[in-house]
């Protein structure tokens, strides 16, 4: 992994992280050229809060050939002139933040989720009015089409991945279920 920052601090921080680390203008695309970026496959793009800077370190990236840019971007508008420019990948960390936040507030009990697919995430729950039962007791796969994949009880240190359907519950462990979004949030755990 290559990257550049036209800041030495930024650099110097960089080099325990990447194999190669360059202070240099990636606005400059005599820059991208010498650095032989036009060999790489993908490119990440994350200049702060300058949109302009954004923008063209992402056409200088095209105007050398790469076709896989992932733009890190400081605001929706931002996001959609860098799409409209045809990079494919936008992250919005602030956004996908506030996101997380606002979901576990809005759902007490629910702790992180994890998108893996069109309305299907990954997501940990924490057990209260389980306690007591069993996974055949819920029968969460019939019920809500809602899977189990591991389990942490209160008192261990360890998930215990595809738990026994018999282990009964306690206030407290934590689940880590997968299904529809919408099914896990409905679930009254």
């Amino acid at each position: 992994a290559i990257g550049i920052d036209a800041r030495a601090d930024k650099v110097c921080l960089a080099q325990d992280f990447l194999s190669k680390a360059y202070e240099a203008d990636a606005t400059d695309i005599e820059v991208l050229k010498q650095l032989r970026f036009a060999e790489l496959d993908t490119v990440a793009v994350s200049v702060g809060y300058s949109m302009e800077s954004s923008i063209l370190v992402c056409l200088n990236l095209q105007e050398i050939g790469i076709s896989k840019i992932i733009a890190k971007d400081s605001s929706q508008a931002h996001a959609i002139v860098v799409k409209r420019l045809g990079v494919k990948q936008v992250i919005l960390p602030e956004a996908d933040v506030a996101m997380q936040l606002a979901h576990k507030l809005h759902n007490p009990g629910l702790l992180d989720v994890l998108p893996v697919g069109k309305d299907i995430v990954v997501q940990e729950i924490i057990v209260n009015k389980w306690a007591g039962k069993t996974l055949i007791d819920l029968d969460l796969m019939t019920a809500h089409k809602v899977l189990v994949l591991a389990i942490k009880k209160n008192s261990e240190a360890h998930l215990r991945f595809v738990p026994a359907p018999s282990a009964v519950l306690s206030e407290g462990d934590k689940l880590v279920v997968i299904g529809n979004e919408e099914a896990i949030l409905k679930l009254e755990v």
